[in-house]
């Protein structure tokens, strides 16, 4: 029935969104001689003139469809200004000179009095774009010897498109056959019968494989994100790839990359990717977070479209709350981040990219279900109401009803039982002339229960008959994003981040309760242009945090509100594709901690084509949320002293955490049987100048203090990416953690944190619509927090033991749309899993009684199936 009422309010708003944005204005249609990309963005530029609203050209047809006001202009105007810029129309031929001095790729076949409203040959000898019957094209389109022309392009300073001299242009298929792109972009390539796949490099751009096919269109290449990716023909880009150009070093996984797995939530979105892990924080509760360079996922900015995703109070439940199948896309950057996102980033950046109502399908559907009681729903809706205005529907709804779900055989459930509903609503609005405005509202309710399996709420909450817990969450949050690109020069503008939420928790552990409220702002304004050329970009701007915390541990309250102003500016230095050296610094002041200073240097350097050095430091700051974020020692008998905790005007009379980070990393790629391959060397050193240390060395206690001594983080990760054969990618990676911190006993490794870690990844698609995944994690001894203090039956070994795990799905897609897909896959099929996750579970409310000490798997061998759909 909610789901019927949320359909209704969502036809709701797209009726009234339709009748509200209806435009009036008079709309024509026409044709305009062109080529390519380059022709494609002079002839728009040219017909925005005064009165039109917008125009776009479409490269197929050789047509432009213009709206505009015909109170203000005429349609022999707008095709007048078209034909002054160099391109014919039906009622105005351009100016021979100005048709002369067009690029060379651009010249098309003049349009004469006989020839209007006729099709067209290339000047090259080939059909052009729009310029061929569909006769014409069925009777050309056809594998025979002849030459290829195209023209490789990127975007200059004012936002129009230059040609790229000496790009490398190669078939696959057959390597001496090669050329180069001369002082206009142009190439020329002969083709042979069987030749259908051309590869594109150039130093410091990522290279790229581009399928042709129409064998006659003139192929255009744009360096879009200083990536090779060709626009009239399509492409597909890897699963999971490095941004190469980037300052940052910056990992993209995919939609492909996450339907790898079930992919459920974005907890579950990193299991084939060995940068991020992902750890259930205890043995009852189900929270877990995720770890970078060996630190906790606290340590880690996430942020989801470059706003604030799920803190303070929400993280510990916060990567539930995102569904996979809202996922675009994934962004890990491991180090320093920009000083543009804030100051809290320690570790790295996640940065999470929802499906956009103006992209993404029409509806898209997932249902998912495993052999241990979990079903999840995803429905995804979107709709263009006219050409400014998009608006999308994205709902999740997770149930976990196996309440007996018990691997160990100690009595307690390995997850809680409950339902967990999200969505998000949001709007697209983009008028062609430079405004773009994202916004919308997001909503969570999460209500679960946890604990002995014949834990019953009504009648045994907060008393000793039986162990048990829940959690009863709500969080909406409003976001906006509105940006301005001046269309004199497309590199300036100015935009504005806005976001407001409130969340609430109300929860229980055994005779333990923690009651929080948080309400949060966060504004973000930010001004870019460069500097004469574009080999100087510089950012500025300002921003506002505040958080207002209300907080209740048992009978402790902790109350505080936190407001943080600041100013940054960040200069970027890219005086070639090989080099970028980026400078920010940031100033704010923490209405509770005062003025602090947040400097931050990043370092590209590309000798060659296809290697990739990167040198990054600078200093991070965050306010710790002890409770929130360790929310799972509630759950424990530890004791905790609070009144030591209640003193004083600091946040939980604790200094803010802050640390340098500094990293180095190389990337190369190479051709290997033939195919693409690349390995890629990362180090980073994290050190801390102050962090709240979380102390569990006494098992029966837990201590917050403030670092005396040194804490540190020292993180080396290999990979090697190739293709053994067509189709069939694999990646091995190999990854080395050294942390270690000066507890009150002494310096000691970080606990439940394994040393060694190796990852390996296959992946073999069919054309026939097959997909075969598999995933192999080998995880290191972890250290134990110390038992040595309590009877002998209940301590634990000093360290852990090591284990394997292995994931593998299987996929296919269905349907002459290919829009069906069927996947079935198991988790953990070796079936290892901790024996004895909880300590002392007979005695619940004993002194003893332990959740927090769990350092493998809580559950054993799952399989799972699920079915997707989607309409574009």
């Amino acid at each position: 029935m909610n789901f019927i009422l949320r359909l209704s309010l969502l036809l709701l708003i797209l009726t009234v969104g339709q009748k509200s944005f209806a435009q009036s204005d008079s709309t024509a249609h026409f044709e305009v001689a062109g080529n390519c990309g380059m022709c494609k963005n002079r002839i728009e530029k040219a017909a925005n003139i005064k009165g039109v609203e917008s125009a776009l050209w479409d490269i197929q047809t050789g047509e432009l469809t213009v709206k505009y006001n015909s109170q203000q202009t005429k349609l022999n105007q707008i095709q007048l200004a078209i034909a002054t810029a160099g391109h014919d129309t039906p009622l105005h031929k351009a100016p021979d000179e100005v048709y002369k001095t067009l690029h060379e790729c651009c010249l098309y076949n003049r349009l004469g009095v006989e020839e209007r409203g006729q099709s067209h040959a290339s000047s090259h000898g080939n059909p052009q774009h729009g310029q061929q019957t569909k006769s014409q094209k069925n009777d050309n389109d056809h594998d025979h010897d002849h030459e290829i022309t195209g023209v490789v392009v990127k975007e200059n300073t004012k936002g129009d498109l230059s040609p790229i001299i000496g790009v490398n242009v190669k078939w696959l298929e057959k390597n001496d056959v090669n050329t180069v792109t001369n002082e206009n972009g142009v190439f020329k390539i002969q083709h042979e019968e069987g030749l259908k796949n051309l590869i594109f490099s150039f130093a410091g751009m990522e290279p790229d494989t581009v399928e042709v096919k129409d064998l006659h269109e003139v192929l255009v290449i744009h360096a879009q994100d200083n990536v090779l990716s060709e626009v009239v023909v399509s492409r597909q880009r890897k699963s999971a790839y490095i941004k190469s150009m980037e300052p940052n070093r910056v990992e993209v996984l995919t939609t492909r990359e996450l339907f790898k797995a079930a992919c459920c939530d974005l907890s579950e979105s990193f299991e084939t990717n060995v940068s991020v892990d992902v750890v259930s924080n205890d043995a009852v509760t189900g929270s877990k977070q995720i770890q970078m360079l060996g630190l906790s996922g606290i340590y880690t900015q996430l942020t989801v479209e470059n706003l604030p995703g799920p803190r303070g109070f929400a993280t510990p439940l916060g990567l539930n709350s995102i569904a996979g199948t809202w996922i675009e896309s994934i962004e890990i950057s491991k180090g320093i981040g920009s000083v543009v996102n804030g100051f809290e980033n320690m570790a790295g950046q996640i940065n999470v990219e929802l499906k956009k109502p103006h992209t993404s399908e029409r509806t898209f559907f997932n249902a998912y279900a495993n052999n241990m009681g979990r079903t999840d729903v995803n429905l995804n809706l979107s709709h263009k109401i006219n050409e400014d205005w998009s608006v999308g529907l994205l709902l999740h709804d997770n149930f976990m009803y196996n309440k007996n779900m018990n691997f160990s055989n100690n009595g307690f459930r390995d997850a809680p039982v409950g339902n967990l509903f999200s969505g998000v609503n949001r709007w697209h609005y983009e008028n062609g002339k430079g405004v773009i405005a994202q916004f919308g509202v997001k909503f969570l309710k999460d209500d679960r229960t946890g604990g002995e399996i014949d834990f019953n709420k009504a009648t045994d909450k907060l008393t000793t008959n039986r162990y048990g817990l829940g959690f009863d969450n709500q969080r909406i949050e409003g976001f906006a994003k509105i940006g301005y690109v001046f269309p004199q020069n497309r590199l300036r503008s100015i935009g504005l981040q806005l976001s407001a939420s409130n969340y609430k928790q109300d929860s229980y552990f055994g005779l333990n309760t923690y009651l929080s409220e948080q309400n949060s702002g966060y504004a973000n304004l930010i001004y870019q242009d460069v500097v004469g050329t574009v080999n100087h970009k510089y950012k500025v701007g300002t921003s506002l945090t505040y958080d207002d915390y209300a907080e209740d541990v048992n009978s402790y309250n902790f109350d505080r509100k936190e407001i943080v102003s600041g100013v940054f500016a960040e200069y970027t230095f890219s005086p070639s594709e090989k080099f970028d050296a980026v400078l920010g610094i940031r100033q704010d002041y923490n209405n509770i901690y005062g003025w602090f200073t947040t400097p931050r240097a990043v370092l590209r350097y590309s000798p060659v084509s296809g290697t990739t050095i990167r040198l990054s430091s600078g200093r991070g700051q965050r306010t710790a949320n002890i409770f929130a974020e360790n929310v799972s020692i509630l759950a424990s008998s530890r004791t905790i002293n609070y009144a030591a905790l209640d003193n004083g005007e600091l946040a939980y009379n604790l200094k803010p955490e802050v640390s340098w980070n500094t990293g180095l990393t190389f990337d190369q790629d190479f051709q290997l049987f033939g195919r693409e391959s690349g390995i890629s060397v990362e180090l980073f050193h994290n050190n801390f100048q102050n962090q709240v240390i979380v102390d569990y060395e006494d098992p029966r206690a837990v201590s917050f203090y403030n670092l005396d001594g040194k804490s540190f983080s020292n993180s080396l990760q290999a990979e090697f990416r190739f293709m053994p054969a067509q189709h069939f990618e694999a990646r091995l990676a190999y990854r080395l953690l050294d942390v270690q911190t000066d507890y009150e006993a002494g310096r000691l490794q970080k606990p439940l944190t394994a040393k060694h870690r190796g990852f390996m990844n296959l992946a073999y698609n069919t054309h026939s619509g097959w997909s075969f995944d598999y995933t192999l994690n080998v995880v290191g001894q972890k250290r134990l927090p110390s038992t040595a203090a309590n009877p002998q039956e209940y301590q634990l070994s000093t360290f852990s033991e090591a284990y394997l795990t292995m994931n593998a799905q299987i996929s296919k897609t269905l349907g002459k749309a290919k829009n069906f897909d069927v996947y079935v896959g198991g988790e953990n099929l070796s079936n290892y899993y901790q024996k004895n996750p909880v300590l002392a579970f007979e005695e619940p409310f004993g002194n003893y009684f332990d959740t927090n000490l769990l350092w493998g798997p809580l559950t054993g061998r799952m399989f799972y199936a699920g079915i997707r759909y989607h309409i574009k």
